[in-house]
């Protein structure tokens, strides 16, 4: 153990109320949804868009991240104890969200809105709730710090920490504090462009840049993660490597699409002959 390791002991529980227990994760992930609510609320109004609308989306945004989320670590992280007890599925209090899963989640969640809201085009929404997306994944990061969950690697580095409440004495990368730092620098980058250009900004852009960025820092930041899935321990990539893939695929793919489909939805009509104002 690093001299200079920064010694973790805080407690995940931050206070209790009789029977009832709020704890830092849970405060958390609910801050940053109502921060998102918060944000969308002004883009809304700045877009002229339905603000009442809002109460749904945040419904359809929490249900199908929790329920993705759950799904994904049950059956990608720990299938053999989930599909022996399914029932545990449903315990999600116990702990066990996959970013992965709320990601799709999220993805699939916003197809049955945007049905529902003919004014809100589906990539149009997607772009917008990277913003507030960006934010919350930072948010929940530190949650899971405080949980000391999803440690690193033992290090010996300046900054390393030991997380006492698992009951060890090693010092370890503080992956989550990595995480965490990667989301929110990116969430100030996603709300300064969307400040600049509005409703000018072009399709796919925030949207591709959240993908490609979020995911990439995974997939680094994994290399001084603890491997989460036991059956891919001694693999050469782990799960989560593996899954960032193909979102930083098709985040760098909209952000070549995006300067074509600009000039596509821009182009004047041969029949008109006119130019776009």
């Amino acid at each position: 153990m690093s001299i200079a390791a920064i010694h973790w002991d805080v407690s995940p529980e931050l206070v209790e109320l009789g029977p009832i227990t709020i704890r830092w994760y849970g405060l958390l992930f609910a801050s940053g949804f109502m921060l998102g609510f918060v944000i969308m609320t002004r883009i809304f109004r700045r877009e002229d868009k339905p603000v009442r609308d809002l109460d749904s989306l945040l419904i359809t945004m929490m249900l199908s991240t929790v329920i993705g989320a759950r799904l994904a670590h049950c059956l990608i992280y720990e299938p053999d104890r989930y599909l022996s007890d399914p029932i545990q599925i449903l315990k999600v209090w116990e702990g066990g969200l996959a970013s992965h899963g709320g990601v799709v989640g999220i993805l699939i969640g916003l197809v049955w809105y945007c049905r529902k809201h003919k004014d809100q085009p589906y990539l149009w929404l997607v772009d917008r709730l990277c913003v507030p997306a960006a934010l919350t994944a930072g948010l929940i990061r530190l949650g899971n710090l405080f949980n000391s969950e999803i440690v690193g690697v033992p290090s010996d580095l300046p900054w390393a920490v030991v997380f006492a409440r698992n009951n060890e004495s090693i010092s370890r990368h503080p992956a989550q504090v990595y995480e965490s730092l990667s989301y929110l620098i990116l969430f100030a980058v996603l709300i300064l462009l969307y400040r600049r250009r509005g409703a000018s900004i072009r399709p796919g852009l925030l949207t591709g840049l959240l993908l490609t960025v979020i995911f990439s820092a995974r997939f680094l930041i994994e290399f001084v993660k603890e491997r989460q899935a036991e059956y891919a321990t001694h693999a050469q990539l782990s799960v989560g490597q593996w899954l960032s893939i193909l979102p930083v695929a098709a985040g760098v793919w909209l952000l070549l699409q995006g300067p074509r489909y600009q000039r596509d939805v821009s182009s004047p009509s041969p029949a008109s002959g006119s130019s776009t104002p």
